[in-house]
């Protein structure tokens, strides 16, 4: 039988991240689900990691990217050897955000397509990380959310919620450079008419350490290319999907 949710982790040696993550998974998950560590180099420090937590935690399968290095490539590759019905696209380095993946599960139930996490709306917040890098995303998505009308308020986040079956469809093409194609995937989906779904979460970047990929120049390069054409088509589209926002008790009565 094939789980309901595939967890999607793509790494680049995130050993003691990895070790944190699959611990907390292994706690917390009662949905029949399946977690791919997806990896692009044989050396990676995560394989170890992986190859140890299996015995007690065989939901967990190594997945050897060689598409090209990358996100992108690495959510390709990830998809292709899912089995759930729903992808989980999820960083090794975010502890805080799998409190939301029950109330993502819920509104993927209600009918939504893909699922959006969002940092700066409905209680979330943004935690540590690069000063400049937090300066940026909050701006960009302040900008793209007002001047666009897009029903996300946090677009270029990288925890996200698909079903599987859609997932190619979106005809992801952005470049290998960061997370810009979780941005690339929010524009997409709103675009396609699918139904939407927003949950807030606390984010807190790299609480166990690792070396953030983080390099301002082609970061934003890439991010402005893609708000650029985000903006363009969100202006001239039709087709615009609905969104659903489930906020857990927690954040109750937290600012945005």
């Amino acid at each position: 039988m094939n789980p309901k949710l595939s967890i999607l982790l793509p790494v680049r040696n995130e050993g003691m991240n990895l070790k944190v993550m699959l611990k907390i998974l292994r706690a917390v998950m009662e949905v029949p689900h399946e977690v791919l560590v997806v990896h692009d180099d044989p050396k990676d420090t995560s394989i170890a990691v992986v190859l140890k937590a299996q015995s007690e935690y065989p939901n967990v399968r190594l997945i050897h990217n060689q598409r090209g290095r990358g996100v992108i490539n690495a959510l390709k590759e990830g998809v292709s050897k899912a089995r759930g019905e729903f992808v989980l696209i999820f960083a090794a380095d975010e502890v805080g955000p799998v409190l939301a993946i029950e109330e993502m599960l819920q509104l993927a139930g209600e009918g939504c397509d893909f699922i959006s996490c969002t940092r700066y709306a409905h209680g979330g917040r943004r935690l540590g990380g690069s000063f400049i890098g937090g300066v940026l995303s909050r701006t960009a998505n302040y900008l793209f959310h007002t001047f666009t009308g897009a029903v996300l308020t946090d677009s270029t986040t990288g925890i996200k919620l698909i079903r599987r079956t859609l997932f190619e469809s979106l005809n992801l093409e952005s470049s290998p450079v960061g997370w810009v194609v979780a941005f690339e995937l929010a524009i997409k989906a709103q675009i396609a008419g699918i139904r939407l779904g927003e949950v807030p979460i606390v984010s807190i970047d790299r609480l166990y350490g690792g070396k953030s990929t983080f390099r301002l120049g082609p970061w934003v390069f890439e991010y402005l290319k893609w708000f650029l054409w985000g903006v363009r088509v969100l202006w001239t589209t039709s087709k615009r999907s609905t969104v659903t926002v489930r906020s857990s008790e927690y954040f109750q009565g937290k600012a945005a």
